[in-house]
Formats: structure tokens, sequence, C-alpha cells
């Protein structure tokens, strides 16, 4: 993404007309984005962050230095009820309009009262400003078996399918956001040098675009091919990759390709998100119809924390393989069934009791 050139706010100058008010928010916006850049945000992030503050100037009609609290109220609750975005969307439109106010006031308040006569004031306070956007509804991912009759059903349709290549990509993704907790884009991001079969016991996964805090690019770890992984992406790069075209041995070609080559290079396309979450929701519409609408990559990948979890598997190790910040990020994911406490009571009483006969002994 290119930024626009700016020009120099420290420079003196009047606001003579509409012109030079429309000019001046402008240049206050790049300035603000060309700082987010500075600070390392990606490209993805600036857009949405761009887009964000001229949709908020839009529904202000007036230059951006006048709003007030209550305007933000009026836009938070048109996107809400008017709109109906979702939470998160809210919260995050929210987040880009108070950081963008407080670039305001830390570097041009002096300026923009000189040149205007208002003092900006950050409209998005303590009372309008959302905490978390992770209330509402629980994403409680299905049950074992019902996952287990999705992968089986999906795995034994695979010879039968006029379209085979595409339907083991569909599976093999899926497989990875059930197995290893991938987010969709990091999987459709895989290069074949990705798959480190040399590093550890079970070989390893290079994700190397995964989801860095607060926009700031992309944060990469290394995934163990623990639960079965590793058969999977030997099953693919031995028996199926190379079907797709010639690239198959080239490194930088992607694991998961498009059914379509490229025209200039000759080499595979990637696959896009869509296509992958198209061919999940295709076989939950077959083998798990009960889940139509609600099991998505995101679902599965809050089943392979829990299943991870309820095999045992510490919140630690559970937080490297989803690629979380925070310990506290990866307890939301964490969901367990009605029995799981009586069953840990249970071996807690268990571990208790042999400790005393050790010592009685």
């Amino acid at each position: 993404m290119a930024l626009a050139v700016v020009r120099s706010l420290a420079a003196p100058r009047r606001l003579d007309d509409v012109q030079d008010a429309q000019d001046f928010e402008q240049e206050l916006v790049d300035q603000y984005l060309l700082a987010s850049v500075g600070a390392g945000l990606g490209d993805s992030a600036v857009g949405n962050d761009r887009a964000v503050l001229f949709e908020f100037i839009g529904f202000l009609g007036r230059p951006v230095w006048t709003a007030q609290p209550d305007d933000a109220d009026r836009f938070l609750a048109h996107q809400r009820v008017h709109l109906d975005r979702a939470r998160i969307t809210v919260q995050h439109k929210a987040w880009a309009i108070g950081h963008f106010f407080d670039f305001l006031i830390a570097r041009y308040q002096t300026d923009i009262e000189l040149l205007t006569g208002h003092v900006v004031t950050q409209p998005i306070d303590e009372y309008n400003r959302p905490a978390k956007a992770d209330y509402g509804q629980p994403r409680i991912p299905p049950s074992d078996e019902e996952v287990e009759a999705l992968f089986g059903a999906w795995r034994d349709s695979l010879q039968h399918k006029r379209k085979f290549l595409i339907a083991a990509r569909d599976y093999l993704a899926a497989s990875l956001w059930r197995r290893a907790g991938l987010r969709i884009r990091e999987t459709y991001m895989l290069d074949i040098r990705d798959w480190r079969r040399d590093l550890g016991e079970f070989g390893k996964l290079h994700v190397r675009f995964g989801k860095g805090s607060h926009g700031r690019g992309p944060k990469s770890r290394l995934v163990p091919a623990i639960n079965s992984v590793a058969a999977l992406l030997d099953w693919w790069l031995v028996d199926v990759r190379h079907q797709f075209g010639d690239d198959w041995q080239d490194p930088d070609a992607p694991l998961l390709p498009s059914e379509r080559g490229d025209t200039f290079t000759g080499c595979c396309r990637r696959a896009c998100d869509q296509s992958l979450r198209d061919g999940l929701a295709e076989a939950t519409r077959l083998w798990l119809p009960g889940w139509v609408g609600r099991l998505t990559p995101h679902t599965l990948r809050h089943y392979c924390a829990s299943s991870l979890y309820g095999r045992g598997m510490d919140l630690k190790a559970i937080q490297e393989i989803l690629g979380h910040t925070w310990l506290s990020t990866t307890t939301r994911y964490i969901h367990v069934r009605d029995e799981h406490i009586e069953h840990a009571w249970a071996r807690a009483n268990r571990r208790v009791a042999a400790r005393l006969g050790q010592q009685e002994g």
C-alpha cells in the first residue's frame, strides 16, 4: 500500500476557506498513517484505520478536530443499531478513532488550536470505549464424536470426488485447523518450504504469517506437527501436491494451491481463504448438518485448543501452539465438557491416595 506524500504541519499557515480546512484535515490523517507505518503496522492495519477514520469524518459532517464524545456515541450506536455491525467490528472502529485522537492531542493540539480556534477533545472516552468484544454467546466447538464423524466421512469421500485435488486440499486445510489450531491466513500462506520434517521428533510447521499484536506485522512461530499433523503433511506432499503442477519441488510454491495456474509464471496460484471456507461449509452441510452456519475455521481452532487440553496438555504449551501473546487469551479457547471437573477431582484424589500410600509404606 502506498501512502500519499504529506506536507509538514509545522509550517505557518491560515485556513482561509473550506478547501484549506479539508486539505488540513487530510494532512492530519496522512501524518497519523505515516506514523503508524513507522511504528511497524502492516499495510492491512493501516488501510483499515484509514477507512475507519474517513467513515467517521463523513458521518461527522464537519472538521474532525471539532468531534466530541457525543459524536462518537452517535457513530458507534449507528454502527451497532442501524448497520448491525458485529461487536468486534465496532470495538476495532472505536479503538482506531481513539488512537487517532490520542495522536492529534499529543502532536498537534497546539497547531490545531492556533489554526482553527478549537481545542481537540478525545471523543472515545471511558464511557463509550468498548472494553472487549468477546462477550455474548461463547464459541463452543462440536464434541469429539461430532468432529470424528465429520472428518471420517470427509476422508472416506475423497476418492470418489470428481475434483479430488480440491477436495483433498480443503480436507488438509480443515485438518490443520482441527489438529494444529492454525488461523485461516496462517494456513493459506504456507509454502512448501514451511514444512520442516527435519526439526524435532515430529517435524515442525514454520508459520510465518501469524497474527501480530495491534497490527504490527506478522509474528512467526514453529508449530510441532503433533496430533497426526506430520502424517497428513507427508500424505499431502508425497501423494497429492505434485498433481497440481510442476512447481511441487519449488520451496517457495504454495503448500495449498489453487486449481488455476499463474499465466505469467506457470506456477500454481495460492488458494484463497474463501475457497477453504467453502470447502469446510460444504463438508459440514453433507456430514454434520446440525452445525451448518456455525462450524467455521475459527471454531475448529477452539476445538483444537479444547481437545489438546482435554488430553492433558498444559495451557502454556497450548498457548505456544496457537501463537497467543497472552495466556489469558488461550484460556478463552478452552471449553471443557460437563464431566471435566469431576474427572479432574477424581484424578487429584487418586494422586493424593497414591502419595499417602507411599508414605505409609
